[in-house]
């Protein structure tokens, strides 16, 4: 028996667990109160996607001649799924890799319609890339099966997303209340009856839904009503994602049939105040941001003194009772950055609450887990690194941050290398200057593998109208510098954004064009312009060109419907511009006329052929900057001493030799400045955490020598920081 069951409805992810119930888990244990997590998602997958739930989709009654050719096919060969199933679902899950051989032999597993736009299987994956190759094939598979299901089974039905049509813009509950009060669905009654057996299991006090995006609205109400209807001795709690931004101003009391309280923004106190009314069986006196029916009315109580916790004291995210070693990883297309978010298990944590820019237009900034800031230190966070290490047996981490602060993630880079600690991490960032050659490098070398930040629309006209704070020129240099240390980025574009001109959108896109064409971007990702409530466009709409159309709101508020002054249809782009980024993306067609990815008449850009290209041509930062700090990485170097005499000189010159992982620089010094260097190497080793300011650096220097600008650019001190030896940050 535990006092709270923590619920992620169907659907998240495939290959790792949505974050906020491991999160809440990890602040109860903090205060000494039991909970048990399941995400409901992947135990429904897991069951569907077996040989006895494949069999029951192919039991489903169909009209076999009035389905689609692609279906008639899949059912065909039924029994071909039936009986591959449960070893590719296996496989997926890592536990059976020699099937990879089998897979890509092409004569194993049945094919549909997906297999149609198979890529160059050589190109993306060479020779030997077996594992990731059969990943691929095995999501196809597996996408031709999710086709038949929401072809004749289940409509609604989305690997990562369930009825996701009903949160989307749900002003009213209607809709929502109908299909509630309808009969279960196909997916339903996997999902149900895994509930059950998890309530008898557990036998809460208070269960409570997760509900981060719209995809899984319908599946928290539908658990909710069964809790309702069998326990009703059991009370249900809403929060997450969708809540903090959509039910922010619900008025329809047919809600509170499901869930007993809503609450909003950062769910640690309200949930404890919630689990403090159950559990003490009191009137519902102190809570905080939470919203429930009183008096035959739904009402918002904010009436706690409490202050919200501080991210110190929410203690480490706890994965237990999560099925870790089931989680499924897939390949969508054969591009190694955008696999990030379907292949492999990451352990989720936030190096910052909200964001540390938070001025983009068309961000939810006045919403608190925007708006308030508030950074982890480095040694916590790394702690907790190491505990999820020890828990989970998992080293990689996504930091799911609004936007990772680049001065956090250099002393969380630093940390990690202090701690001789092997990781691998990635996490979403602005693309500021910050983001020098060295800082990349040292970041690299933590384990940071990727990075995605927001590019948007590719014209410094709509980045100053976006107050982005960042220009196209300043971005492509720092995708140069995250892909020449070895990290890969992806972008987020964005088109349709208040007054954006056809023009403006295609020379987007040929911006986006040279920035892959120079491989300093590996993925992206297009979506059209939404107007949100709680954005300083959809707060201020009229100041941004855009008429927003007035609905009342009951139920969810945040995509608001407007139009746009300039009367362009944007959404006739959407298929040119991600058949266009799917080709980018695979390193083909740069030479294709934009025109060729669309079938209306575009304007010509008036983007020059080399602009990206131009912008790069940027002089080397080994400036002389007094207060940047110096990192010396000598702890990845051997260095060797020894004396010869210089022909036609009396004075001596020491050669050190500095092995690295991948070469060997040997450099030539004056013998005194090399003591002295090797000194300096020596006194500020990065395991005592001290970074000495270059100014510091000179002054050291100037002790004993002279002419420490002459020395710092010298070729010797040049090699060093271009092998990573010396960083300046």
């Amino acid at each position: 028996m535990k006092d709270i069951l923590l619920i992620t409805p169907p659907f998240t992810q495939l290959n790792t667990p949505y974050p906020a119930t491991a999160y809440i888990k990890g602040f109860l244990n903090t205060k000494n109160i039991s909970s048990y997590q399941i995400d409901l998602g992947i135990e429904v997958i897991l069951q569907l996607f077996s040989k006895d739930g494949i069999q029951k989709v192919f039991s489903e009654e169909i009209d076999i001649k009035n389905i689609s050719e692609n279906s008639q096919r899949i059912f065909a060969l039924r029994d071909e799924y039936i009986k591959t199933i449960d070893q590719v679902i296996l496989f997926l899950q890592n536990k059976n890799p020699t099937l990879a051989r089998q897979i890509c032999s092409m004569n194993f597993l049945p094919e549909a319609s997906r297999f149609n736009q198979l890529d160059d299987m050589e190109f993306a994956f060479g020779n030997m890339g077996l594992q990731d190759k059969a990943k691929h094939l095995a999501t196809l598979y597996l996408e031709d099966l999710s086709d038949y299901i929401v072809e004749n089974v289940d409509s609604d039905f989305g690997f990562s997303r369930y009825a996701e049509r009903l949160g989307k813009s749900a002003n009213s509950f209607d809709e929502l209340y109908s299909k509630l009060n309808d009969h279960q669905t196909f997916i339903d009654d996997f999902t149900l009856n895994i509930l059950q057996e998890k309530l008898e299991l557990v036998q809460p006090k208070l269960v409570c839904f997760s509900v981060p995006f719209p995809g899984n609205l319908y599946s928290a109400f539908r658990c909710a009503k069964f809790v309702k209807e069998h326990y009703p001795h059991i009370k249900t709690a809403m929060g997450g994602g969708f809540p903090n931004t959509e039910l922010r101003e619900v008025k329809d009391k047919r809600v509170f049939e499901f869930v007993d309280f809503i609450t909003l923004d950062d769910g640690e106190l309200p949930l404890e105040l919630v689990y403090k009314s159950v559990n003490n069986k009191t009137e519902n006196s102190e809570l905080k941001r939470t919203f429930l029916v009183e008096n035959e009315e739904v009402t918002y109580k904010n009436n706690s003194t409490k202050h919200d916790y501080k991210q110190a004291q929410v203690g480490t995210p706890d994965y237990s009772d999560l099925q870790l070693d089931k989680y499924i990883s897939v390949i969508e297309i054969a591009n190694p950055m955008h696999s990030l978010w379907s292949d492999g298990r990451w352990n989720k944590l936030t190096m910052a609450h909200g964001c540390y820019w938070g001025k983009c237009t068309f961000c939810d900034i006045s919403l608190d887990y925007i708006r308030l800031y508030e950074p982890v230190s480095a040694k916590i966070l790394v702690d907790r690194m190491e505990e999820l290490i020890a828990t989970t047996g998992e080293t990689g981490f996504h930091f799911v941050d609004e936007a990772a602060p680049p001065a956090l993630m250099r002393e969380v880079a630093l940390e990690i290398l202090r701690r001789n600690l092997v990781v691998t991490w990635w996490t979403n960032i602005r693309f500021e200057k910050s983001f020098t050659q060295d800082l990349c490098f040292l970041l690299k070398i933590s384990g940071c593998v990727a990075v995605s930040g927001g590019l948007e629309v590719a014209s410094d006209r709509l980045l100053k109208l976006i107050d982005k704070g960042v220009s196209v020129d300043q971005v492509a240099r720092v995708t140069r510098n995250f892909t020449e240390s070895g990290i890969m980025v992806h972008a987020y574009l964005m088109y349709g954004y208040p007054t954006q001109t056809i023009q403006e959108t295609v020379d987007s896109l040929e911006m986006v064009r040279q920035l892959f064409e120079m491989g300093i971007l590996q993925s992206g990702f297009w979506h059209q312009f939404a107007m949100t409530a709680h954005s300083p466009v959809g707060i201020n709409p009229e100041e941004y060109g855009v008429i927003p159309v007035k609905q009342e709101i009951f139920f969810a508020n945040n995509d608001i419907d407007f139009t746009d002054k300039t009367g362009i249809d944007h959404s006739k782009f959407s298929f040119g511009l991600k058949k266009s980024l799917f080709n980018y993306m695979h390193g083909i067609n740069f030479e294709m006329p934009l025109q060729s990815w669309f079938d209306f008449k575009i304007p010509k850009t008036t983007i020059h052929p080399d602009y990206i290209h131009d912008s790069l041509l940027e002089e080397d930062n080994f400036s002389f900057k007094p207060n940047s700090k110096i990192v010396f990485l000598e702890k990845n170097v051997i260095a060797e001493d020894f004396v010869k005499t210089k022909k036609g000189n009396s004075w001596e010159l020491s050669q050190l030799t500095f092995h690295l992982k991948t070469n060997i620089l040997k450099i030539e010094l004056d013998k005194e400045k090399a003591h002295w260097l090797i000194r300096i190497l020596n006194e500020n080793s990065i395991e005592n955490g001290k970074k000495l300011s270059l100014l510091q650096l000179k002054t050291d220097f100037e002790n004993s020598f002279e002419d420490f600008e002459l020395f710092w650019f010298s070729k010797p001190m040049q090699q060093l920081k271009e092998n990573g030896v010396i960083l300046s940050l």
